[in-house]
């Protein structure tokens, strides 16, 4: 299993091929349940010899498996292998084949979730075969969430079950696209709905109504006054593409009719921060402005007036030492010189905080994912099943 990583022209092994088009065959969009793919997954696993155990959403529509290969026992032992196996959607995008029916062409796979992040989690399971498990001196893990896209949801179940049962790996690999070259850190977010209640009135008479646009606009210049503020006050770091923390405005909406004073308007806005910065305090500034200036202001056109929040997403940002074990690893096996920063988030940030350090590492470039189209290069999966197996080698095998 020391098989020296590959070249732009090698080929994936046909069980990648093959497990990654089943895979997309599962629709596991994220609404919809993901116990098919669970459930199949599972059975691989214990086919060879793996134990699992799986954790549940309230209403059992979905599921997360945790397994492992070797010594199952409690402890802080070995290293786990992660992705999530839900997709973002395909409506109203323009797909030129069936985005649930794998095919190759053009040394590339396409289909939703080929990219991000089916095929890692494909690799993953066609190396089993391979693992000498006789030779591991550590238990090897495996873990696949649900809900990853949609907040970071059900990595949360998984990382309790695991801890009211001393399960306590030494690290994590999540194989997110980042082709394949190892990244250490990213940044944390949370984002916010923001409800502006007004009255509403006839558009010739604006002063029996409370102009629900007009206090969401006073919000939204909050926001960016704020943003900008963080931008030129906050620490840097360069080591990402956008080195500072981001707070932005995304969706915006409100009225019904030109000539209707509008009673109601809602926005999101995010807030994307690097890692160890307190996110709370951009929150607390927006809702006590809020508070303070805007609704004061609504309550004296009318007292129907009111400013709700609803917390969105919320997942911190991850950052690992350049110096801990998993990432010298890494860089030895793939031969890289240092790792990444990346502004895309992942379950990183919430394995770290249960004490797992995580290396974000898999096939495919992140620039493909969650467009029509979504493809992997067999390039890149060669070079994980290479990455996989080198790994395994020598973190996880007794000598021969």
């Amino acid at each position: 299993m020391n098989a020296p990583l590959t070249s732009a022209a090698a080929q994936p092994t046909e069980a990648t091929l093959d497990i990654l088009k089943t895979l997309i065959g599962f629709n596991t969009i994220s609404r919809e349940s993901n116990l098919g793919l669970i459930e199949w997954v599972r059975d691989l696993l214990e086919r060879h010899g793996a134990t699992t155990r799986l954790t549940y959403d309230a209403e059992r529509r979905k599921a997360n498996l945790f397994a492992t290969l070797g010594d199952a026992g409690p402890g802080r032992f070995g290293t786990v292998f992660s992705g999530h196996t839900d997709v973002v959607p395909v409506k109203g995008q323009n797909w030129d084949t069936d985005p649930f029916v794998a095919h190759v062409a053009d040394g590339k796979l396409f289909g939703r979730g080929a990219c991000d992040m089916k095929g890692f989690i494909a690799v993953c399971l066609a190396r089993l075969p391979a693992i000498p498990q006789d030779r591991l001196h550590t238990p090897l893990h495996f873990s696949f969430s649900y809900d990853e896209e949609v907040g970071c949801l059900g990595v949360r179940e998984l990382l309790a079950d695991l801890q009211r049962n001393d399960i306590k790996p030494t690290g994590v690999i999540i194989g997110e696209p980042t082709m394949m070259q190892p990244v250490i850190a990213h940044k944390g977010k949370r984002s916010y709905r923001c409800s502006v209640h007004g009255h509403a009135a006839h558009s010739s008479c604006p002063h029996l109504g409370i102009n629900s646009i007009d206090y969401a606009a006073m919000m939204q210049l909050k926001i960016r006054e704020i943003a900008l503020r963080v931008r030129h006050s906050e620490a840097q770091d360069y080591d990402f593409d956008v080195p500072y923390s981001s707070i932005v405005t995304t969706l915006s909406n409100g009225g019904n009719a030109p000539n209707i004073i509008p009673d109601k308007a809602e926005f999101v806005f995010e807030h994307r921060f690097l890692p160890g910065i307190d996110p709370a305090g951009v929150f607390d500034e927006v809702k006590r402005y809020a508070e303070q200036e805007v609704l004061p202001q609504m309550q004296i056109e009318g007292a129907q007036g009111r400013i709700e929040f609803e917390t969105l997403t919320a997942y911190p940002g991850m950052s690992t030492s350049p110096d801990d074990p998993l990432v010298s690893s890494a860089l030895r096996i793939l031969g890289s010189e240092r790792a990444r920063k990346v502004g895309f988030g992942t379950e990183g940030g919430l394995f770290g905080q249960a004490g797992m350090p995580a290396v974000i590492c898999g096939p495919g470039d992140i620039i493909h994912a969650h467009k029509p189209n979504e493809f992997v290069t067999l390039e890149q999966l060669a070079r994980c099943e290479s990455f996989f197996d080198n790994f395994v080698a020598s973190a996880h095998l007794k000598a021969v």
